[in-house]
């Protein structure tokens, strides 16, 4: 198993070779002209996409010597409300844009370009001493996480009656974390969770906790569930064919681990890629040659089909979201895009 920071600074090494040159169409290193750029480049969001941010920071930086990249994690939700007030350059994001962040930056003159940039598996964990539940159902899941279980369901043999009378413990992102909302809208549908987990923007809490706590569960990126193999057990959902199916890199790449894979996204607004260090950022965290690495890092890279019009999103600056306010539920990238 390859160490988190290892991938962390395997993924920034190959942003040496990120970014496209300008009208030749040739790729050269940040090395070859990183006197020239300058400034600062503003990222907040998503604390599952932030791995990737950071490592691309870091190396970039190496090589721009003049550019400063701050990358904040305030989640998803909390991400936004700062993007759309015209705060940052780039937001990171574990879900598509809300109608009503759509109204915030329609408010403030903010335009944006929607760039998916990996796969992800929302990965759900038990401590390792818990030896029952193995496999959960989507409507398990939605027994022990709706707004009707807070004080109500407090043992696992509620979730199950063959599992044992064992106090239950939930650990999840918080409410501004789009992890929280893809979770929720995949399990629960339109209703909401309850509030009585303890909740956290930092997933190394929730890691902390279901390792702690013997009767815990919880959810977050699988690149944290990669960085913490041997701390806390995975547990396989039930697709809708049946199947029992862990979370892994493969399982979200060939759709069987569903409903709970799902695209990430970068953010950029559109004012922002006037200015040079933003965009030869941005160009960074698409490059198809990124591939590689971003698997490395736990995540899961975008189809062959899918890069092109990626980078041609960011090329063309093609403003708005393919999604319209909606959900990314069992999405096809390759039909939205």
């Amino acid at each position: 198993m390859v160490s988190h920071k290892f991938r962390l600074l395997s993924l920034a090494a190959l942003a040496v070779l990120a970014t496209t040159a300008c009208s030749s169409g040739e790729q050269q290193s940040s090395a070859g002209g990183g006197a020239a750029l300058s400034g600062d480049v503003k990222v907040d969001g998503s604390s599952t996409v932030f791995p990737i941010g950071e490592a691309m920071a870091e190396e970039f930086q190496k090589s721009n010597s003049n550019v400063r990249v701050t990358v904040g994690v305030s989640g998803t939700g909390g991400g936004f409300k700062k993007f759309c007030a015209g705060e940052t350059d780039i937001s990171q994001a574990s879900r598509p844009i809300k109608s009503s962040e759509m109204e915030l930056c329609e408010k403030n003159g903010v335009d944006y370009v929607e760039l998916p940039v990996a796969y992800d598996a929302v990965s759900v964990v038990v401590n390792n001493a818990n030896d029952f539940a193995t496999c959960l159902t989507t409507d398990q899941l939605k027994t022990a996480w709706e707004e009707a279980a807070e004080g109500k369901v407090s043992n696992w043999n509620q979730v199950d009656s063959s599992f044992p009378n064992k106090p239950l413990a939930l650990y999840g992102p918080g409410t501004d974390s789009g992890t929280y909302d893809y979770f929720k809208e995949a399990i629960i549908g339109e209703g909401g969770t309850r509030g009585d987990f303890t909740a956290s923007e930092d997933d190394n809490i929730v890691v902390q906790g279901v390792e702690r706590n013997e009767g815990a569960m919880g959810f977050f990126g699988l690149a944290y569930l990669e960085e913490n193999v041997g701390k806390l057990k995975p547990v396989a959902v039930k697709n809708s064919k049946g199947d029992c199916v862990n979370p892994s890199v493969e399982t979200a790449r060939d759709g069987s681990y569903e409903p709970l894979s799902r695209p990430l996204f970068i953010y950029v607004a559109k004012s922002a890629l006037e200015k040079p260090q933003v965009k030869a950022f941005a160009e960074y965290l698409v490059n198809p040659d990124n591939g590689k690495l971003v698997a490395e890092a736990g995540y899961i890279q975008l189809p062959d089909v899918l890069l092109p019009k990626v980078v041609e999103r960011l090329n063309n600056q093609v403003v708005g979201t393919v999604f319209g306010g909606g959900s990314d539920v069992g999405v096809n990238l390759a039909e939205k895009l």
